[in-house]
């Protein structure tokens, strides 16, 4: 069974967050919340707070574990991702690892960072374009190699069955949109 690393940031963006890890259970796939600060519980930028799996840091406690994707929400917690070194790093080995990379709306820009855009093709949201001006903003969704990403909250199911698509099948990422009559 594929395995997924969600990040969760205080201010991410819910829709964002809880749609495509919504789509990935229902697929089968084991999908890790962990919050980047200390505790479990991690507030979104519309005050929902969301009960996380763990931590970032018993996640990446000897021996660490190594997912087949690391997910990266979108919303104004993406400050709080660009300035973590952890996340950084975590970014490259998955990069460096072939593994899957998935961002969407701010957080490519942590991909960004990470030196990892360049010559790519990618989406984000309207309000980083400034600082990607690369970006395929008319699209939705996004497949590069092993990076995916996508525009917004708008975009969320899109994006979750992109992820499924790419960690399972397209054969169930069709039975998971039909499932939840997309």
């Amino acid at each position: 069974m594929p395995t997924v690393l969600a990040i969760l940031a205080e201010g991410f963006e819910e829709i964002e967050t809880i749609t495509p890890i919504d789509l990935l259970r229902r697929a089968g796939i084991d999908v890790t919340a962990a919050a980047l600060a200390d505790g479990i519980h991690v507030t979104g930028r519309c005050g929902v707070t969301v009960h996380a799996d763990t931590t970032l840091t018993s996640v990446l406690a000897p021996p660490g574990r190594v997912f087949d994707c690391l997910f990266l929400p979108g919303g104004p917690g993406v400050k709080h991702l660009r300035a973590d070194t952890r996340v950084a790093e975590l970014v490259r080995r998955q990069h460096e690892g072939r593994r899957w990379l998935a961002a969407i709306c701010a957080a490519p820009t942590v991909l960004h960072d990470a030196g990892l855009l360049a010559g790519r093709r990618y989406t984000a949201h309207f309000s980083v374009a400034a600082e990607l001006p690369q970006i395929l903003a008319q699209e939705r969704t996004v497949a590069d190699g092993h990076i995916l990403t996508s525009r917004g909250a708008g975009t969320a199911v899109d994006f979750g069955l992109l992820l499924v698509e790419k960690l399972c099948s397209a054969e169930k990422a069709r039975e998971v949109h039909a499932a939840i009559c997309a």
